[in-house]
């Protein structure tokens, strides 16, 4: 059994952003917990939640957190910024003490108290998602993000209790990756929140970047294609919708040629490519 998986399908949303530029200035364990957030500002109020923001840094660091990384949007999904926050853990972020210090820098540096804060970004807000991550250091974002413009954010919800290997191949795509030359991605598991199980970036310089697989090498690129095709029988196990097409002609290209849903095939065109095979084909 084996598909080629289109990037538009239903459980995978894909989408690029462009940085920008915030300071992080501390380092944790390689699971770190993070709270992402991903916003839609309400009409001609994305400038005004990014200006709250960036004079929010000074309350960040006097309290000791971690000042969020962000991500414009560029295209793709619905949100138009996406922010991490870096909290290390429950236990440390939500401390009494560490709270009472958020309250006292904000008063210090005489801006309005954490509750007044989050008011004001709702209501600029037209929409927001929430969701508490584990992901690689502060310490690993900042060296993959060096220099980086350009970010390309997919989201992943797996079929019930597959959660384990929906991250195990996207482990696998990342040694694939590797041996090839290509910036890995960046992985972050769910926890709490959004109904979704992970998410992943990848960093590049800019979209020259991002599209230069075809500077690959020859035999890497041909190697590829084996290692794909044996993936695929782990990959249509975990994800619950999957279009199938195919380009190998250009003269049809991207012809629609296999649905499956939850690992069955529901409906297959004729004839089928040389390279996808299906069950009591």
């Amino acid at each position: 059994m084996g598909r080629f998986a289109s990037p538009k399908e239903t459980t995978v949303r894909s989408f690029l952003a462009a940085i920008a530029l915030v300071s992080v200035t501390s380092t944790a364990d390689a699971a770190t917990l993070y709270r992402a957030m991903f916003v839609r500002a309400a009409p001609g109020r994305l400038l005004d939640i990014i200006a709250l923001y960036k004079e929010r840094i000074p309350v960040f660091e006097a309290a000791g957190d971690a000042p969020p990384l962000w991500m414009r949007h560029s295209q793709g999904d619905q949100w138009d910024l996406m922010l991490l926050f870096p909290m290390e853990s429950f236990t440390e972020y939500f401390d009494k003490e560490r709270v009472a210090r958020r309250a006292s820098a904000a008063q210090e540096q005489g801006l309005p108290a954490p509750s007044d804060f989050r008011q004001m970004v709702r209501e600029r807000m037209a929409w927001h998602e929430e969701v508490y991550v584990e992901g690689p250091s502060v310490e690993d974002l900042k060296k993959a993000f060096e220099g980086a413009g350009l970010f390309h954010i997919e989201m992943f919800t797996a079929l019930a209790g597959k959660q384990a290997e929906l991250r195990r191949e996207r482990e696998m795509e990342n040694a694939f990756l590797d041996k090839i030359g290509r910036p890995k991605t960046l992985i972050f598991t769910h926890v709490e929140g959004a109904g979704w199980d992970l998410f992943t970036i990848g960093v590049y310089r800019d979209l020259k970047h991002f599209a230069e697989s075809g500077d690959v090498p020859r035999e890497k690129l041909q190697s590829r294609f084996p290692r794909t095709v044996a993936n695929l029988h782990a990959a249509i196990r975990v994800l619950p919708h999957v279009l199938v097409f195919d380009n190998s002609d250009l003269h049809r290209p991207y012809r629609l040629v296999a649905k499956f849903d939850h690992g069955e095939c529901m409906t297959r065109a004729e004839p089928l490519p040389l390279w996808l095979e299906i069950n009591g084909s």
